[in-house]
């Protein structure tokens, strides 16, 4: 008989089934967590899960929030579970090992429990840092750099302080309050996955300051902190298939079990004047600049899956462990992570890039998280720019011919206006972030708009005689044989 995941029975879970390393009834919350999804529940709240277990760390718990409608059925089962749930971690050989997470102490669904409550535990001093996972495209930079005040909920926002939708609306309120009140700042610390995420954080934090009132801008940037981070995991989706295989497999009766890989890294700048929980005990790792690494990370790890995504999902394959053991992408991803990112980068300390590749490739075919290609395809209008942009930029820059790329780009384009794979198979386009900069490429049934989009893959693209021959050769071949024949013939097409 399976274990209800409650408080009263952590005492007698199932055999094999780790609880949370303290008493959580000495806990209370000092983070705050903005966008509670898989990712953070196996990333930042394990490294907050293994620090409680140290007698100092006891006002460090995690308030979890979520903004949007769309995330009530997780809020409905954190709350019955009191932020309770299960994360099942497999190495690559498929040995499992399960935890109970205690970390989050409490949890608020602004739509459910109101704007003004989420405020208001915002305001409390005890919540001396506000983290996010909120996407890449959730920080609402444009191509230029800019922050997007027309976006709906920021205008929104901005018209009604006191009940904000949005992500910035609720910061900048908060933040608004405590200066008014003389409570401390909170410390903004971002855990996505982009290039320089507490500068991007600090920036949309800024701009929609400013746009309330430019005095209490210039406080923000006198008194917040936003750390840069370098965060990894792979951590797929839960489906109710794959909830119900993990119970299966603990004993447990979880509402909202995670599933990810055994890896798990963060390198952290220490930017924490407010104070912070002592997360380098448990594998954290301290620097003084983290832009090596997110770069590092980003252009390998994130560019590999983006590399794979739409040419593997396109050729029919479902599964990122049975696209990277299959021969023919093995070959594409090795190349572009040796020839393409990887040659413009250097090891670093904590980081041997020899080693990193290799296990990048190992940590893609892990056949126990069986990771979705359809989950890296989603919101590439977004993606790609980031985890793709710098190399095509370095490659050009440098005239390194860059053909993996340019066939990328090139099965992006069919992902987007084609809408179908090799074997005639439908999807839905998953573009929630970044649908302004696609849209053209369907309304325009060319694909000379996606070559050319500066916003999408930079100016040297189109500019460059022998990157664009490539890519319109690609785009043709898959037109007429398909992805996967034309990637057999990556070479010879276009020698």
């Amino acid at each position: 008989m399976s274990v209800a995941l409650t408080p009263q029975h952590l005492d007698r879970l199932p055999r094999g089934v780790d609880a949370p390393p303290f008493d959580r009834g000495g806990v209370t919350a000092g983070i705050a967590h903005i966008g509670v999804g898989a990712f953070h529940r196996a990333h930042l709240a394990i490294y907050t899960n293994l620090t409680l277990a140290d007698t100092d760390m006891a006002g460090w718990g995690i308030l979890g929030i979520n903004l949007l409608d769309q995330d009530k059925p997780l809020a409905d089962a954190l709350k019955a579970q009191d932020g309770l749930y299960s994360v099942s971690e497999f190495d690559p050989r498929g040995e499992r090992r399960t935890h109970v997470v205690g970390a989050m102490v409490d949890y608020l669904h602004a739509p459910s429990d109101g704007a003004a409550r989420v405020l208001e535990r915002l305001c409390d001093p005890a919540i001396r840092i506000v983290s996010l996972t909120i996407t890449e495209g959730g920080y609402l930079i444009d191509e230029h750099g800019t922050f997007r005040l027309d976006d709906a909920s920021v205008a929104h926002d901005l018209k009604h302080p006191e009940s904000p939708l949005g992500v910035f609306g609720f910061i900048v309120g908060a933040l608004e309050r405590r200066r008014s009140e003389g409570t401390p700042a909170f410390t903004v610390m971002s855990c996505d996955n982009l290039r320089h995420n507490g500068a991007q954080a600090k920036k949309a934090v800024l701009a929609f300051a400013k746009a309330r009132s430019p005095e209490l801008a210039a406080w923000i940037d006198a008194e917040v902190d936003f750390p840069n981070a370098m965060v990894d995991r792979i951590t797929p989706a839960t489906t109710p298939a794959v909830r119900d295989e993990l119970n299966a497999a603990t004993g447990l009766d979880d509402q909202t079990p995670v599933i990810c890989e055994d890896f798990i890294q963060w390198v952290l700048e220490d930017r924490f004047r407010h104070g912070r929980p002592a997360w380098e005990r448990h594998g954290l790792q301290i620097v003084d600049d983290v832009s090596p690494y997110e770069d590092a990370k980003i252009r390998l790890l994130n560019g590999s899956h983006q590399m794979l995504s739409y040419p593997a999902f396109l050729s029919g394959h479902r599964r990122v462990d049975l696209a990277v053991r299959d021969p023919l992408f093995n070959a594409y991803l090795t190349g572009f992570l040796n020839d393409d990112a990887g040659v413009w980068l250097a090891s670093l300390p904590g980081m041997e890039l020899g080693a990193y590749k290799k296990k990048l490739l190992d940590r893609f075919s892990n056949a126990s998280i069986a990771d979705q290609l359809d989950r890296l395809c989603l919101d590439g209008g977004s993606k790609i720019p980031g985890f793709i942009g710098p190399t095509i930029k370095a490659c050009l820059e440098n005239d390194k011919d860059a053909r993996r790329v340019a066939f990328l780009l090139a099965a992006y384009d069919r992902y987007v206006r084609v809408g179908k794979d090799d074997n005639g198979a439908s999807y839905p386009l998953r573009e929630p972030n970044a649908m302004r900069l696609v849209q053209p490429l369907i309304d325009s049934n060319s694909k000379d708009t996606l070559i050319e989009s500066i916003e999408l893959v930079g100016p040297l693209a189109a500019k460059d005689t022998r990157f664009r021959r490539q890519y319109d050769i690609y785009v043709d071949a898959m037109h007429r044989q398909g992805v996967r024949r034309t990637l057999e013939q990556l070479d010879s097409l276009v020698d």
